[in-house]
Order: structure tokens, then sequence, then C-alpha cells
């Protein structure tokens, strides 16, 4: 329903009632005239258009209005604090910006010739360089486009690996630790192997004996995130490499997580042999709506041959692509994408990097730290906190606070919408009951903490003194009232049709 907080046309203030786009169709309001074509051959094949396109026919100044109010509706990390746990919403430069607009990077093709994109590739080169000094690899592919094909990417060259000294037939199964991203088994399960999970310890971290009593000879490897979505550094990670190495087996860890990391641990150093890095995450441009992304692979010495096609190498003409599954590419596990991967992210990555320094790369991760720190420990005795002692980027609370309030997590976060508050992840990970995960990551300030602490304090204050149904009707300051979301997921409206 929509909330017209009675005024006669459902504005309220310079938050106006906006109708759909097609809504506002009125023929001959085109803003623009096309004359007919001139010529009748066509190469349609017989499928030409019979109707009208069902495009809408609005004017310019209408045109503008539309995207300008819709655009005021939005809610991003350039008009407000973006709390989601796991996702590092981060602020985004805008040097980075600009340098992924140059002409000479905007304007590529990805079917040019190697020897007019020698720009391009020195940058890509550089790029790698440094990802691969950041995680002491030896080797990065930088071809996935996002964090999902990165964790493929690692879990195809762990399988073409194991295929290559003859025992893809007897290693079947991937360990998952319960606090891994929900992507982790989707990945292994993909590459075909079987899943076997290992819980957590009451400390939120891998159970070290479980896992040890799961691992064997058939066991292709371990996908592990480090931090882990509970926020939490698995402090076991060594011993956990030592015994995946010896017994044959191949260390993933998932990489979503490296912005609690960068610049003071390094990877490689942990005994890991691939981790995928969300460029679009730790190195800039707040990801959402389905991109841009980019999902670089570090790769040890072990499974560096078997990296993706295309990747770049020194050649005697200057840079070149090794495209093909021979000489240098011959033990490759084939391509991930149809191109080499997303160039705009490569060019906003370097630029964070460059622009900030090993030393700012580390006191950007520091910072997130001690933020998400802060928020625990102002929190701590306001909310429920899941787990004893500090966390890395990110500060996990259950829904225990709520107990006989009549209020959700859900209710809460739609709370937190009113005060003009993204929520934080909800009912993420899955290891605690009615999860609330926050990261600040390192590009808020102190007073926009202490606004969101004084917030939420005061919102459980409110659900505490029995004023559940404040929670149950919010948001009521949105444009829309609160949505049967559960309803919306099992019956989508997902097409606009004209009411004859």
């Amino acid at each position: 329903m929509t909330d017209k907080l009675e005024t006669i046309t459902g504005n309220r203030g310079l938050q106006l009632e906006q109708p759909l786009i097609f809504e506002q169709d009125a023929p001959g309001r085109l803003g623009v005239d096309l004359g007919e074509p001139q010529t009748s051959e066509t190469h349609l094949g017989g499928v030409e258009r019979k109707d009208a396109i069902g495009l809408p026919n609005l004017s310019e100044p209408q045109t503008v209005r539309h995207y300008t109010r819709i655009s005021q509706k939005n809610y991003g990390i350039d008009s407000g604090f973006y709390p989601l746990g796991s996702c590092t919403m981060k602020h985004n430069p805008r040097l980075n910006e600009k340098m992924a607009r140059l002409p000479g990077f905007a304007s590529l093709h990805p079917m040019q010739p190697t020897s007019t994109t020698q720009g391009a590739l020195e940058l890509i080169d550089a790029c790698a360089h440094w990802l691969k000094v950041t995680c002491n690899m030896p080797a990065v592919a930088m071809s996935p486009a996002a964090g999902a094909q990165g964790e493929l990417c690692g879990m195809m060259a762990i399988k073409a690996a194991i295929e290559d000294r003859g025992e893809g037939e007897q290693r079947t199964r991937v360990l998952v630790p319960e606090s891994a991203h929900g992507t982790n088994p989707a990945t292994a399960a993909a590459c075909g192997y079987s899943v076997d999970s290992i819980p957590a310890n009451d400390r939120g971290r891998v159970d070290l004996d479980a896992f040890l009593s799961k691992l064997d000879d058939d066991v292709a490897g371990i996908m592990l995130t480090n931090p882990n979505t509970c926020g939490l550094f698995e402090s076991d990670i060594i011993k956990i490499a030592d015994a995946v190495h010896d017994a044959g087996a191949f260390f993933y860890c998932d990489g979503a997580n490296l912005n609690a990391i960068m610049g003071r641990i390094r990877p490689g150093d942990l005994g890991i042999d691939c981790m995928h890095i969300n460029l679009h995450k730790t190195f800039s441009t707040p990801h959402g709506g389905g991109g841009p992304g980019a999902g670089p692979v570090v790769l040890s010495e072990p499974l560096a041959p078997f990296a993706p096609l295309p990747f770049v190498v020194h050649g005697d003409d200057g840079f070149d692509l090794v495209e093909h599954k021979d000489g240098e590419g011959e033990k490759s596990f084939g391509r991930i994408k149809g191109f080499h991967g997303q160039m705009g992210m490569f060019i906003r990555a370097l630029s964070f990097m460059m622009s900030h320094g090993s030393d700012g790369l580390r006191q950007a991760s520091s910072d997130a730290v001690l933020n998400a720190n802060y928020l625990l420990a102002e929190l701590k005795d306001t909310l429920s906190p899941s787990f004893d002692g500090p966390c890395m980027h990110e500060c996990l609370f259950d829904d225990s606070f709520l107990k006989d309030t009549g209020v959700t997590t859900l209710d809460f976060a739609k709370a937190m919408i009113d005060e003009g508050f993204h929520p934080m992840t909800m009912y993420f990970p899955l290891v605690v009951h009615g999860a609330l995960l926050m990261e600040p990551t390192e590009s808020e300030s102190l007073e926009t903490l202490d606004q969101y602490i004084h917030a939420l304090k005061g919102l459980t204050a409110m659900a505490k003194s029995g004023n559940a149904d404040h929670f149950l009707e919010a948001p009521r300051l949105t444009p829309r009232r609160r949505l049967d979301e559960t309803a919306a997921a099992r019956a989508p409206v997902l097409r606009w049709k004209k009411e004859e």
C-alpha cells in the first residue's frame, strides 16, 4: 500500500509519488523523430517485428524527471552507511573512476590485436604483480569475472592438478566448514565433488578434531573462508594447511574477506594453494546490482601450470596473451571466460593499490578491524554477541537480545530503514540463530559509527519496552510500506501489463 500521510497528491515534500515509466506513455509525445529507413532490404530472415515495440512515448523533461526521482529513492554507499556483513561495501575513491574512464582504456575492444593493446596488457600485468606480492603467491589467474567464478576457477585448477597426477577417480570429496561462504559447497558440487561439512567449535572456528577425523586420501581439498563468515580469524589455519598437504590434498581459501588482513598477513605464508580475491570488495568499486566485479585467483606453484586461458606473458615484441592449450598453456584447464576479464576493475584496483601503497593498504585493513571492534565494544552490552573475544572486520550478533519482545531480526532491520540506515546482513551465517552481521569497513567515520550505535541502542530499548507494534509496522517512512516478502518471492510479478 502507499502511505500518503494525508497529502492530496501522495507526495511527501520532495519525495514525489512516481508512476511506472510505462504508465506515463502518451502517443505522439516522443521527443525524437526518426525517419523511415531508406532501404527495402532486410537481414532479419522473416522474423521482422509486426507490432509496436512497446516502449513508452515520453518527452525529454518527463524522462529526465522520472529517472532523477527514481535515483533519489536509491540507497547506496554515496548516500549513507552500508553495514552489510561479508560484503565490504566501502567508499570508492573517485580517482579510480577517473582512471577507468581514460579514453585509452574506456574505448578498448576485446577483439583488438595485442599490438594495439600493449598499455592495457601492461596494466593487467602490473595489477597481477601487486596481487602476487600482496599475497606472496607465485601466480595469479586474472580472467574470472567475480568471486563465485573465482571459486570455480580455483577448484577447477585443483581438479586439473589432481587429474594430472592420476588421482581423479580416487579423490572425490571436498571438506567445507560450516563457517565458509555459502557458495563454497555449491562450487565444489559443480566440479563433481561430494561435499563434507565440518562443524564449528564453540569459538566460532573450525573444529580441528572434527576436521582431522574427516581428512583421508579421498579428499581433494578444503574450502575455507578466512577470516570466516563469523568475522573471526581461523587460528588453526596453519595446522589445517599442513594436515591437508600431508594428506595429498589442496587448500582453497575464500578471499572475499581479504579486506580484513590485506597488508598484514600474506595468504601464501599460511600454506594456501589458491584463493580468489574480490577486487570489487577489497580494492575499490562497491559491488551490487550485478556488477561490475572481478575475482582473480592467486595460485601456488603446484597449481600455477593449470591456470585458465588467456594469461599475459612477456613476449619478444612486448606483452602477449597465451590463448591456446599448447606451449606455456599446455596444462591449462581452458577458458573460464570469453575474454580476459573485467578490465575496468583492473584499472580501479591498480589505482587503489598505487595510491595507497603498502602502508596504506595495511592501514585500511587495520582501520576496518578497528571499526568493527568499536561496534562490538559499544554494542556488546545492548545486543548479544555470538562469540567471546574480539572480531576481525565484521562483528556478529544473534537475536537472543530480542527474546520475549515479539520482535524478530527482520522486524528490527525494517525499523532501521526508518532511522535512515541500510540494515546489516540478516540470518547469515546460518550457524547463528537470527544473525545480525555488521561490517563497517575502514572508510566510515567515528561520527557515523556513533550515530549508528545510538540508533541500535534506541531501537533495542524500544523493543524491550513492549512497543512491538513499532517494529511490526516498519518501515513506515519509505515510498512503499512493508511488503509481503514471502508472497513476492513465491509469486513475483516481473512484467507490467497495460490494463485493457
